[in-house]
């Protein structure tokens, strides 16, 4: 997608803020639903924080802000080491909690959960194995981003660190999207970004899966 242009930033503040999904994991692979499940990187998933970390200290990043749980804050620390940012973590920007669904595969939620996960797909308010709605996890992620995206620079630039179901959601809450359109925004790789910038009339998706070649997405909310 197309980057600010200088009109557009002029008229707002001009901030962006940079999305980023954990590195892999070991239910990633198996395709296994970790929700809030504290699931560590895998070595693969180290690698590739290292490899997206290079890469993002390019767009020169002024604060950042994680989920606490291990996966993402370890991704969130192969950055910190290049940039000598501090990292804030907060448990508001943790994965969707999705009760008795976590731990289970895909193939298992279907096979027990078909219903539900039919219903879930078709954009209706679910609570998928008891757990929160999408909304709710809007509800308490999407503040924690505009809070710390309110102390920027101007044209400064906000790293979020999280998960898949979590930055979904709040990609669709900043960007005013119908709730039932939330999932209309693809999954993001493992260590991909979306970029959110700021405009005349409010926030606007700029990229989206970014960093690297098209992959499979392993795991979506998690």
């Amino acid at each position: 997608m197309t980057s600010v242009s200088g009109a557009s930033a002029g008229k707002g503040r001009g901030r962006r803020i940079i999305l980023w999904r954990h590195g892999q994991t070991s239910w990633n692979v198996e395709r296994r639903f970790q929700g809030s499940t504290d699931v560590e990187l895998t070595e693969t998933g180290l690698a590739q924080a290292r490899r997206a970390a290079r890469l993002l200290t390019s767009l020169k990043p002024d604060a950042m802000v994680a989920s606490d749980l291990r996966r993402a804050a370890a991704t969130a620390a192969e950055l910190a080491t290049l940039t000598g940012l501090d990292v804030t973590h907060d448990e508001a920007l943790r994965e969707t909690y999705a009760g008795v669904w976590q731990g289970l595969t895909h193939d298992e939620i279907i096979a027990r959960y078909g219903e539900e996960y039919a219903a879930w797909k078709r954009g209706e308010p679910v609570r998928r194995g008891g757990g929160e709605l999408e909304t709710e996890v809007a509800d308490r992620a999407a503040p924690v981003v505009l809070r710390h995206a309110e102390k920027l620079p101007e044209d400064g630039t906000l790293v979020v660190v999280s998960h898949g179901g979590t930055i979904r959601t709040t990609i669709g809450r900043l960007l005013g999207l119908d709730p039932r359109h939330w999932e209309s925004l693809g999954g993001l790789s493992n260590c991909c970004w979306s970029v959110l910038g700021e405009g005349a009339r409010g926030w606007r998706l700029l990229e989206h899966n970014a960093g690297t070649l098209p992959e499979p997405v392993l795991g979506d909310d998690d």
